[in-house]
């Protein structure tokens, strides 16, 4: 039954999460919330480490959920979930392509999808910013602003931000040091 499950939740996230492994992300908090597969916290670990990983973050996170949920049948299962929507649309689409190329109902249609990916985009970068930068279980018991925040984790992002986008020297450098970087601050702080 696990198995199904995984199939059709994943089914669902890969046929509505327009945008890339990024608009999963809303897709993901839902399908913790109501299977309790995963927290909150749990999906901004995960898109950590599916954006250090190779491979497409929607991919790495389906393993993920896939493996804890089944083991390996749970990513076989999770992936071929997440990709068969994929694979069926762009089927039709290659069959259709050429009839209806220069449509413009399809162009509209096109177009109004865009603003909604990135809708799902930012919605889903928003709620990894607050987790990672804020601390509201702490502020809700306290009442106190300072500890709204993480301070150490908003230190950090900013001197990333900085030094990506700053420095000149540092601005060339790979995004895995940065990454790695990022990895040994996080252990020494106790993140």
């Amino acid at each position: 039954m696990i198995y199904l499950q995984l199939f059709w939740e994943f089914f669902k996230t890969g046929l509505f999460s327009v945008g890339g492994g990024l608009a999963t992300l809303p897709f993901l908090y839902e399908m913790g919330e109501r299977t309790g597969w995963f927290t909150a916290e749990n999906v901004a670990d995960l898109l950590a480490i599916a954006e250090s990983t190779p491979g497409p973050i929607g991919i790495n996170m389906a393993t993920y959920t896939g493996y804890i949920c089944g083991g390996i049948p749970g990513v076989l299962t999770a992936c071929l979930g997440l990709v068969t929507p994929s694979f069926c649309i762009i089927l039709l689409v290659a069959a259709f392509l050429n009839k209806f190329r220069h449509s413009r109902l399809v162009e509209n249609a096109f177009y109004g999808l865009r603003p909604a990916s990135m809708g799902l985009i930012t919605a889903a970068g928003l709620s990894v910013a607050v987790i990672a930068l804020m601390n509201l279980p702490l502020y809700a018991e306290t009442s106190k602003l300072t500890d709204a925040l993480r301070w150490e984790a908003v230190v950090l992002a900013a001197l990333i931000w900085g030094l990506t986008n700053r420095v000149t020297k540092t601005k060339k450098l790979h995004p895995i040091v940065f990454l790695g970087a990022s990895a040994v601050v996080g252990i020494i702080l106790k993140f």
